[in-house]
């Protein structure tokens, strides 16, 4: 952020202010205060910001954001609510550049989809994106609050859980371009259905202007009652349906990218990504129309995609000990299961292709359900082996029913074993479960001997 009086900050966020101070950094957390910074006291469920504020201005903070009295000596803004203090100053601060913003949000997809969109604009802007899991309602506050001058364009990846939380989110970041990926099963535990995640998803409209364009995926059941009740705001995309804005044709798979036609209603376009899994041609898809939204070149954007770098969190594919390894342990849903196994199958291999999988969380009642399905994903695939381990990952072993060669384990240990017994040279090997499991402990325990 451009550099900001504590007094024009109290003002933003409805607070009074006892002192002077002026700062270009907020920061929440005293591990990271940096010299001259504004530090906002939250209070979690297991600390209170309040308690170090004295700390704070050790370590060199300017002034402080409290909502109670504290003893420390320093510039401090009063307000009620801190966390609210921290969206409210992030909205203020939002509100100074007119530059181009995409908010997106999905059940499926989201990050994969930021990097491509950022890797689009940054061909002709310099480009904000979300970084790491700053993508709630404290993260997102804190990505808004390094906007400044040199920001020419941003990208802001919306999480959430519940209903409400996107439409704070995109009130704060107000994105001049939507995006919604899909609509899938995550977090239906708490919102009930398909239909739920729809409603919650699409809050991403109420911090958007009116004449704002929405894009969305066209092959998606749910999105297309979106398509229908507003085809003046929406750009639609797809792989399947011909009726959308953009479709891509022509798919091309190779080792290690994928190669796609991409159509409009009156250019057409050849684009590589390198990555494979037709879930990322929806991604590159997404990416591509946003840029066109916010005036990226066609040409600058196809550069972009083909320069694209898969976040080391995400899917990797790697040689290990003459096996292929397909790491995949960030997070887990019916969608992205069904999408790593067509991955698997994808990857070349001289040996077996053995999918090791783990629970989904937050799928409540449906968490039977949904493993069953994709267990039964496993059978309709070209896959030699199927290792489970979970509390409901059983369920895959009875989806499979018989159709393929399956273990179930009840913990990670015992599954390590297993695997370093089983795997050989040639192998192609998946490993995917919700952050949860923790199923790079699995990876490291099989390959740290062999390697």
């Amino acid at each position: 952020m451009n550099i900001m009086t504590a007094a024009e900050a109290a003002k933003a966020m409805g607070g009074t202010c006892s002192g002077e101070a002026s700062f270009s950094e907020v920061c929440i957390d005293t591990r990271s205060i940096t010299p001259g910074c504004l530090y906002i006291a939250i209070k979690g469920d297991r600390f209170d910001g309040h308690d170090f504020v004295a700390k704070a201005f050790e370590a060199g903070a300017a002034a402080a954001v409290c909502s109670r009295d504290v003893e420390a000596d320093g510039t401090i803004i009063r307000v009620e609510d801190t966390r609210k203090a921290l969206i409210d100053l992030a909205a203020y601060n939002r509100s100074k550049y007119q530059i181009p913003v995409v908010g997106l949000t999905g059940s499926v997809g989201k990050t994969t989809t930021k990097d491509m969109v950022a890797y689009v604009l940054g061909q002709r802007y310099r480009t904000l994106a979300t970084e790491g899991n700053f993508n709630n309602e404290i993260g997102l506050p804190r990505m808004c609050l390094r906007l400044d001058d040199s920001i020419e364009a941003a990208v802001f990846e919306m999480g959430m859980s519940n209903f409400g939380e996107i439409s704070r989110l995109t009130t704060t970041a107000k994105p001049t371009i939507g995006l919604i990926t899909n609509i899938g099963v995550s977090h239906i535990e708490m919102l009930g259905s398909r239909e739920g995640i729809l409603k919650a998803k699409m809050e991403i409209l109420d911090g958007m202007d009116k004449d704002a364009k929405l894009v969305l995926n066209g092959d998606d059941d749910m999105l297309r009652t979106v398509i229908a009740k507003n085809p003046w705001r929406v750009v639609s995309y797809g792989i399947e349906r011909e009726d959308v804005d953009f479709r891509a044709t022509d798919i091309k798979q190779g080792e290690d990218s994928i190669s796609f036609t991409l159509s409009g209603r009156k250019k057409s376009w050849e684009i590589k990504i390198p990555v494979i899994g037709i879930h990322n041609v929806y991604n590159a898809c997404a990416a591509f129309i946003c840029g066109a939204i916010a005036g990226v070149p066609a040409s600058d954007a196809i550069e972009g995609l083909a320069n694209y770098v898969p976040d080391a969190r995400r899917q990797k594919i790697e040689d290990r000990s003459g096996v292929k390894l397909i790491s995949d342990c960030y997070n887990a849903s019916p969608d992205s299961i069904r999408a790593s196994l067509s991955v698997l199958c994808q990857v070349p291999c001289s040996g077996r292709k053995i999918a090791v999988l783990g629970d989904m969380f937050e799928l409540g009642d449906y968490a039977e359900t949904a493993h069953r399905q994709c267990g039964e994903a496993v059978a309709e695939k070209d896959v030699d082996m199927l290792f489970a381990v979970g509390k409901n990952a059983a369920y895959y072993i009875e989806g499979a029913n018989g159709k393929v060669t399956s273990k179930y384990f009840e913990d990670k240990e015992s599954l390590a074993d297993a695997l370093k017994n089983e795997l050989r040279e040639g192998d192609a090997v998946l490993f995917k479960a919700s952050r949860g499991m923790k199923l790079e402990e699995v990876i490291d325990k099989v390959f740290s001997q062999q390697d």
